[in-house]
């Protein structure tokens, strides 16, 4: 170029709204006009000859969205177009370079505000709703249409449905929607207890009844006079109890153990389970006659992945609920983890994503919260409750789904909401590396 072309054309880049960045095809910096100067706070002096890298690690990546990296060492989102030409029969690049920060602030902005209506919608819906009830999906509202009338009354409720699916809040909202709200509901796990253990537990027993029995023990039927009994897994029930429930439901009357006398009860049943009740009726491990007693009102809670539609809100009451636990204050949840909790399936239900918005809060470093779905289960994955252990593994999801790419926008660290430096470190530390292919 003359001199006097080369002035037109340095005026006409600092003239540009964009940051203009030249450089050869080495990647070499040519040429940056004031507003790349100004942006990432060196003089042109300082940047030509020197590698583009040093303001954009990724250059040269095909996403648009990229992040600069500032004298000061922090990250400026950008968004780059480039065009190629011919200098002196050198082909060069010439970059235009947009400071994105302001309409990504903005659409975070939207974001939150999107949280915080569904939130919102969530505690203007709690407070129509029953406790703990969370309902905005057609099929958990449903339910509760079939919930409502029954609870009023005393007649025998059945849930059925999956393993972690909800049962117990389901049955706790009928008790609270019923006239014996006042007391306590009474759990008993019927799985839980030891076949030899469950009569006395569920009805009694006197001192002396069997060896070891040193004093008088009511039951859990009698614990819960005037209120609601929840059987969960009823299916489990050893036959000869089953004999003893049936009683309850038929006579409203238990026998302690070791006692000659009856006692009267006034208690409300509600039982649940996950097995099929009628094949275990032709199986014979269930009585036929209490399947009919107990089948009065019957009603089946839907898996989670028929009710997507409450997975943000359900996401939100655990996120409160394990704030206080866990001590961390969390303001916003990543768009894009909510869009992939409700795409996955839940083969545990409302009880997996309970666990999995759990974990996702103990490695969590700041107040927006990145949750990854499982991956699929491994037989090789041995499960473990260490703290280091689920932090690698979450790491492991989030760079998995990130394509292993650390830096950038949709980076691994900018979902972790950490700095790429201090990723690369825990990376390092806990010895997270990608796997060949």
């Amino acid at each position: 170029m003359t001199q006097l072309a080369d002035a037109v054309f340095q005026l006409a880049a600092d003239a540009s709204p964009n940051g203009i960045l030249v450089c050869d095809e080495t990647g070499s910096i040519l040429f940056v006009n004031n507003k790349v100067e100004t942006a990432f706070g060196y003089s042109a002096g300082d940047l030509i000859g020197q590698p583009v890298t040093l303001l954009v690690p990724d250059f040269g990546m095909q996403s648009r969205e990229q992040q600069g990296l500032h004298k000061n060492g922090s990250l400026l989102p950008i968004e780059i177009g480039m065009k190629f030409a011919d200098h002196g029969g050198h082909r060069v690049i010439v970059a235009s370079l947009v400071d994105s920060s302001g309409r990504r602030d903005l659409q975070r902005q939207r974001d939150q505000l999107a949280l915080e209506n569904t939130h919102l919608r969530g505690e203007v819906r709690a407070l129509q709703l029953p406790r703990a009830v969370i309902a905005e999906s057609f099929a958990a509202r449903q339910v509760l249409s079939l919930i409502e009338p029954v609870a009023a009354t005393n007649a025998t409720v059945l849930l059925m449905g999956e393993t972690g699916s909800g049962k117990e809040v389901f049955a706790q909202a009928i008790h609270d929607m019923s006239k014996r709200h006042a007391r306590p509901m009474v759990r008993v796990n019927c799985g839980a207890i030891p076949a030899a253990l469950i009569e006395s537990e569920l009805f009694g027993r006197e001192r002396g009844a069997y060896t070891g029995a040193l004093s008088k023990q009511i039951g859990r039927f009698e614990a819960a006079e005037g209120s609601t009994i929840f059987l969960d897994e009823i299916a489990e029930l050893p036959l000869e109890s089953q004999v003893k429930l049936l009683r309850v439901l038929q006579d409203k009357v238990i026998d302690r153990l070791g006692s000659s006398h009856s006692v009267k009860v006034d208690v409300r049943i509600i039982a649940a389970t996950n097995r099929d009740l009628e094949k275990a009726v032709e199986d014979k491990t269930f009585r036929e006659d209490l399947y009919y007693r107990l089948n009065v009102y019957p009603i089946t809670i839907p898996p989670l992945r028929e009710r997507r539609e409450d997975i943000p809100l359900l996401v939100w009451s655990f996120v409160d609920e394990l704030s206080k636990s866990l001590g961390k204050a969390i303001t916003s949840i990543a768009k894009e983890s909510l869009t992939a909790l409700e795409h996955y399936p839940w083969p545990g239900n409302v009880r997996e994503l309970r666990n999995v918005v759990e974990r996702a809060m103990i490695v969590a470093t700041g107040p927006r919260l990145v949750i990854e779905p499982p991956r699929a289960s491994s037989p090789s994955r041995v499960k473990t409750t260490r703290l280091s252990d689920m932090e690698t593994e979450h790491i492991r999801n989030v760079l998995d789904a990130s394509g292993w790419r650390v830096r950038g926008a949709g980076g691994a660290a900018e979902r972790l909401g950490m700095k790429p430096t201090t990723l690369e470190s825990r990376m390092s530390k806990l010895g997270i590396r990608r796997a060949p292919k």
